[in-house]
């Protein structure tokens, strides 16, 4: 896993073992296990790391109007019960242009106010909750209503 893992040699004295990965990869979920031996005694834990990733189809850049799918998956064992979505924050109804199943969104004419921060928020059988975040960006007209612009002679027109 080099060079994405480091362990700070400073803070071993003061009995920090941690182990950082960055960028954590969905190939690094699993169980990882830590033994420290000092003098005659031996010490051991272990950390199960849990991977979530949104993807989007297809990849950005979306264009205004073209469907998309954001999907949510996670490493957790349990089974799926329920997944939420959030836009800026705010609870997304599945329902009309956004249509959620098995932990995907889909989009079907995404406008540019659709926009933001996305986030995901899956429930599993065992009451465990993981969320993750998605920031979509989508390529369109964001001019004014009216189609017609006028402009004087000699002037500039946006």
């Amino acid at each position: 896993m080099r060079p994405r893992v480091s362990v700070q040699d400073s803070a071993l004295r003061n009995g920090n073992f941690s182990l950082r990965i960055d960028p954590v990869r969905s190939e690094d979920a699993g169980l990882y296990e830590a033994q420290v031996a000092y003098n005659t005694e031996v010490q051991s834990c272990q950390v199960e790391l849990g991977v979530i990733t949104v993807t989007l189809s297809p990849p950005s850049p979306v264009v205004e109007n073209e469907p998309l799918l954001l999907s949510c998956n996670s490493s957790h064992r349990a089974s799926l019960v329920e997944t939420r979505w959030f836009h800026n924050g705010r609870l997304v109804p599945t329902s009309g242009t956004f249509c959620s199943l098995h932990g995907a969104l889909s989009i079907l004419r995404p406008a540019t106010s659709d926009a933001g921060s996305w986030c995901c928020q899956l429930r599993y059988s065992d009451n465990e909750i993981i969320s993750a975040t998605y920031n979509l960006q989508i390529l369109g007209f964001d001019g004014p209503t009216n189609p017609v612009v006028y402009a004087a002679p000699g002037s500039a027109a946006d």
